[in-house]
């Protein structure tokens, strides 16, 4: 029976990726493996994202404009969230609001260009 998954993002400079994780969206490190470190795991609440250290990803040009999410997170308080990262400077893609799929969402852009949508049920 599965009972989590967990998404394995790519990033360019693993220390720089776990300051902002940590210092803008709330994570703690679990840990990281080699030194200089080229692969680490944080969590938040329970749910862990992988990081693996590669090469710069090719440039997608409609990735913004389409709103091309790389993770949607489910939360219980959009509103609260949203408050808390815009407090910590977080770049959000889409601010706050409504959806007509019943939800209340925002996407953040982070500091390797990923956007995640963070959504709560209305």
């Amino acid at each position: 029976m599965i009972r989590q998954i967990a998404p394995l993002f790519f990033t360019t400079d693993i220390p720089v990726t776990l300051g902002y994780y940590k210092d803008k969206l709330g994570f703690e490190c679990l840990g990281t493996w080699l030194d200089p470190p080229v692969y680490a795991v944080v969590a938040r609440d329970g749910q862990v994202i992988h990081f693996r250290c590669a090469g710069p990803p090719t440039p997608n040009p409609d990735k913004y404009g389409d709103e091309l999410l790389d993770a949607y997170l489910s939360v219980e308080d959009a509103d609260a969230l949203y408050a808390e990262f815009a407090a910590c400077g977080v770049e959000f893609a889409r601010g706050l609001g409504d959806t007509s799929w019943q939800s209340r969402e925002f996407v953040v852009k982070d500091c390797d260009g990923r956007l995640l949508a963070f959504g709560a049920k209305r």
